[in-house]
């Protein structure tokens, strides 16, 4: 039996190509799978529905555990960890059941830039050798509720 999951934008903004990553981790996909979006505005909602199983002190990056087993890192701008809190605001905590659209982090993006540091969004499926196939969305213009990745276990 197949089991199909789709993974939306945590974020809304533009969805870019891995090469305009301004990080070599996140554009060579060293921790997995990862699609990146430019944020427009800073609400990181659940890009479907699972439990959150890790967020990060300093706010600036949330892991879910998905339906499907699943496990998503979501990372809010490059090297932001080293503003050590400031800027965001935790919504979720570790052991939500949490929807497709919940906020989990609201992220200042000003205070991002003001602090020198890109303010791109990854999502990177940690896991993705557990799936048989994951396929990721062209770049453009998405919502928080827009498909950016679908992972499908046969």
């Amino acid at each position: 039996e197949e089991t199909k999951e789709i993974l939306c934008s945590p974020v809304k903004g533009q969805l870019i190509p891995l090469s305009q990553v301004k990080d070599e981790t996140f554009a060579s996909e060293i921790l997995g799978t990862t699609v990146a979006v430019i944020p427009e505005d800073g609400k990181i909602t659940a890009p479907c529905d699972g439990e959150v199983s890790l967020i990060y002190d300093t706010g600036h990056a949330v892991c879910l555990t998905t339906k499907a087993g699943g496990e998503i890192l979501i990372h809010i701008g490059i090297d932001t960890v080293k503003m050590e809190g400031k800027g965001f605001v935790k919504k979720a905590t570790v052991g939500d059941q949490v929807h497709a659209g919940d906020v989990l982090i609201e992220a200042d993006l000003e205070a991002i830039r003001a602090a020198g540091y890109e303010t791109a969004t990854m999502m990177i499926l940690s896991n993705a050798d557990d799936f048989a196939s994951v396929e990721k969305a062209e770049p453009g213009q998405v919502e928080n509720n827009n498909m950016v990745m679908t992972i499908k276990k046969v």
